[in-house]
C-alpha cells in the first residue's frame, strides 16, 4: 500500500520545485507546480494527492487510489470498475469518488424498461459506503473493501 508524505510536505516539495524551475528560467505557478507533485506521486490532481496525504491511516486501510480497479454494488446491482477520481469532502469523514463500471449496470428494477449507467459519483465513507441509502434502506454505493 502507498504512503504518502503529509501535506506540510507535499506543499514543500512543490515550492522546491517551482523555485528549482525558476532558477532555470522556466516560471512555474504554485498550482502547476502542485499539479506536478500529484503526478509524481501517481495521483491524477493536487486535490486526490491531498486528500490521500491528508488521511494516511485511511489510505493505509482502504485499497481506495485514482486507477485502481474496484468492485460493489451500485443501487444493489454487482459492478466491477476502475475509480476515476477520489477526493476528501470538508470534514474530512466522507470522500467523493467516481468510478466508471466495466459494464454499465441496469439501475432499475422494473421488467418493463431498463436504465444503463456506465459511470457514477458518489459520496463514500472510510469502509467503502455511500451514507445515501434508496427507499428501502440499501445503501446507493457498497464497495467490497
Amino acid at each position: 500500500m502507498t504512503t504518502y508524505p503529509g501535506i506540510d510536505e507535499l506543499k514543500a516539495q512543490a515550492k522546491r520545485l517551482r523555485q528549482a524551475m525558476n532558477d532555470r528560467g522556466t516560471a512555474l505557478t504554485h498550482s502547476a507546480a502542485l499539479e506536478m507533485i500529484a503526478r509524481q506521486h501517481g495521483a491524477r490532481d493536487w486535490n486526490t494527492l491531498a486528500a490521500l496525504a491528508a488521511k494516511p491511516n485511511v489510505a493505509a486501510k482502504t485499497p481506495l487510489f485514482v486507477g485502481a480497479h474496484v468492485r460493489g454494488r451500485y443501487l444493489n446491482q454487482p459492478f466491477t470498475g476502475e475509480i476515476l477520481s477520489l477526493s476528501a469532502l470538508p470534514g474530512g469523514e466522507l470522500y467523493r469518488i467516481t468510478i466508471h463500471f466495466d459494464e454499465a449496470v441496469d439501475v432499475v428494477t422494473f421488467e418493463s424498461f431498463s436504465a444503463f449507467r456506465r459511470r457514477v459519483s458518489a459520496q463514500i465513507d472510510a469502509d467503502g459506503v455511500s451514507p445515501r441509502k434508496t427507499s428501502n434502506g440499501v445503501p446507493h454505493l457498497v464497495l467490497d473493501l
